[in-house]
């Protein structure tokens, strides 16, 4: 007679091609991006599949070709497996070995069990890709500086208008700051790409968290605020830019587009 299994079984999926790993080695990445993943998240595993000296050797120099290049940074942003062994890594490493019933238990419900979480415990851990990114800014010059230069003194329509001296005590309440926005397109190897939000902290009233979960929700993917700058995951220039006019009131006047290095006001 054959006894029926009645127990769940807990499947392990490669978090780098979405395969079982014993299953990975038919695919393109299997060296490049599954073994790593493999080796650095089920060590016991690893050894257990690929334990023996001349698969290890292999491995070892697929590993080191693949970190040759670390210089240049991730090419692409963490996966839901990964972003929650870092979270787990960093408040709870006693519980990492279940971090894939937890992926399966609250499948299609990731984002409501990231915020869970970080109510919880804290921010999540930071994603080295936009690390990364917000760092090659850095070196190619900051964006904040270059924006001194624009021109906004018509208010943010676009047309210049002269400043009417006040006098008294109501010159003292004034309190007038420029709102100017740069939307910039930001490439990593010539691959992936996110959009990247400069000076959305000098329209009065918006509250930079609150607009990056605007945006997150808007084009469906990643949205996190670093410093005073917004990136959102995904080639979204234009889209961001009349997201930023029609949701947050800002005047198109006043919003830029960064094309390779040149800022354009909205709309020309």
């Amino acid at each position: 007679m054959v006894s029926t299994i009645t127990t769940p079984v807990n499947v392990l999926y490669c978090g780098a091609c979405g395969m079982p790993p014993e299953y990975c080695a038919y695919g393109p990445d299997f060296e490049t991006h599954c073994i790593p993943w493999l080796k650095t998240n089920h060590p016991r595993i690893f050894e257990k599949l690929h334990g023996n000296k001349k698969v290890m050797t292999a491995i070892d120099d697929a590993i080191d070709a693949a970190c040759e290049d670390a210089d240049a940074g991730p090419i692409e942003p963490w996966n839901t497996h990964q972003r929650l062994t870092a979270f787990y890594t960093k408040y709870m490493p006693e519980k990492l070995d279940g971090i894939d019933a937890i992926l399966i238990k609250y499948e299609g419900k990731e984002d409501k069990l990231f915020k869970a979480l970080a109510k919880k415990y804290g921010d999540e851990p930071e994603d080295p890709y936009y690390t990364a990114i917000s760092d090659s800014d850095d070196e190619d010059g900051d964006v904040n500086t270059k924006m001194k230069g624009l021109d906004v003194t018509g208010g943010g329509d676009g047309k210049s208008s002269k400043k009417n001296k006040r006098r008294g005590a109501s010159a003292k309440k004034v309190n007038k700051v420029d709102t100017r926005v740069i939307v910039q397109k930001i490439s990593r190897n010539r691959k992936k790409a996110v959009t990247h939000v400069v000076g959305l902290d000098t329209v009065p009233g918006i509250k930079l968290k609150e607009a990056s979960k605007m945006f997150s929700k808007r084009f469906a993917g990643s949205s996190s605020v670093k410093d005073k700058d917004i990136i959102i995951q995904g080639d979204h220039l234009e889209d961001v830019a009349e997201m930023i006019i029609s949701k947050f009131g800002v005047s198109q006047g006043s919003v830029y587009l960064d094309l390779d290095g040149e800022f354009v006001p909205f709309g020309e």
